[in-house]
């Protein structure tokens, strides 16, 4: 039987260690690291999502501010809100959360986000850099499932990594992290032929695709280890499942991570170690750098 792993101690040792490093932040250079996330419109799921992203923020000793705007809002006022962020030197990290109503464009408006506060690293630059293998911030839930892994003391070096769903934010970037990582990586999407032959070849599968409980035992290797990164309400009800069936997959494989409670609250808190580092970065200071294999 496998074992379903339990992200949150994960999440509250990672958050308790960025917290120290925040509050030496505050003690010793007078930084108080602040995100700002833009929300525009009234998507449900967005306005729970950010509310949980200032409540972790705080609870971290950062500070947040949210700022709204109607759903009908104008790409001009979008991006002016952007310029003046950027110029704010209070302010260390800007995410824009998506979706994004029909009318505006997605690229243009997270593509005007500076390059130094990008902390949901979703600036062409930022996927550039992570292709290339240079500095720079990477997309925040690919970061958290590398981390997870590692804090579970999953070996990825030499690894076969199949990853399903080629996802710009998703698919894409933790396909090349797991590579930096000196895995073996295959990448699967809605084109893929004989999906289940592949699937049950990977040590590790990671499963980004937006189909609820579509991944079944008849997907997975013997011991495999599984990252389910799927959100989706079930059908009929309230109810949150993964892309994966859990219950069904369970009995075969070594671990699963959770959903809901798995790789969203890991998100979350990568987010905040970008800020983090971002306020470490545009003030000169190399905190980040020195308790890096710390946390």
């Amino acid at each position: 039987m496998g074992q379903i792993i339990d992200v949150k101690s994960i999440v509250d040792q990672k958050r308790q260690d960025l917290k120290k490093i925040a509050a030496r932040l505050k003690t010793d250079y007078q930084i108080t690291p602040k995100i700002v996330v833009v929300l525009i419109g009234d998507n449900p799921a967005s306005e729970s999502y950010v509310k949980g992203k200032k409540k972790a923020a705080e609870l971290m000793g950062l500070d947040s501010e949210i700022i709204t705007f109607a759903s009908d809002a104008s790409e001009a006022e979008i991006l002016t809100c952007i310029q003046d962020l950027n110029s704010d030197e209070s302010v260390n990290g800007i995410i824009v959360q998506l979706p994004l109503p029909a009318h505006l464009d997605e690229e243009t408006i997270t593509q005007a986000v500076c390059l130094e506060k990008d902390v949901d690293g979703f600036h062409p630059q930022s996927l550039g850099n992570l292709m290339l293998g240079k500095k720079g911030f990477i997309p925040c839930t690919p970061k958290g499932i590398i981390e997870i892994l590692k804090r579970t003391g999953t070996e990825i070096k030499g690894k076969h990594v199949v990853v399903v769903g080629r996802s710009n934010i998703v698919g894409k970037p933790v396909a090349m992290l797991a590579l930096q990582e000196n895995a073996t990586i295959t990448v699967c999407h809605s084109y893929t032929q004989n999906l289940e032959e592949i699937t049950k070849q990977a040590d590790i599968l990671i499963v980004a695709m937006g189909k609820p409980k579509f991944i079944t035992k008849a997907f997975v290797k013997q011991s495999a280890v599984v990252i389910d990164v799927g959100v989706n309400r079930q059908a009929g009800s309230k109810k949150l499942v993964g892309d994966v069936d859990l219950e069904d997959v369970l009995p075969y494989i070594s671990q699963i991570t959770p959903v809901p409670g798995g790789v969203g609250p890991m998100t979350i808190t990568m987010l905040l170690q970008n800020t983090i580092e971002a306020a470490c970065q545009q003030h000169n200071l190399t905190l980040m750098e020195e308790t890096e294999n710390k946390i």
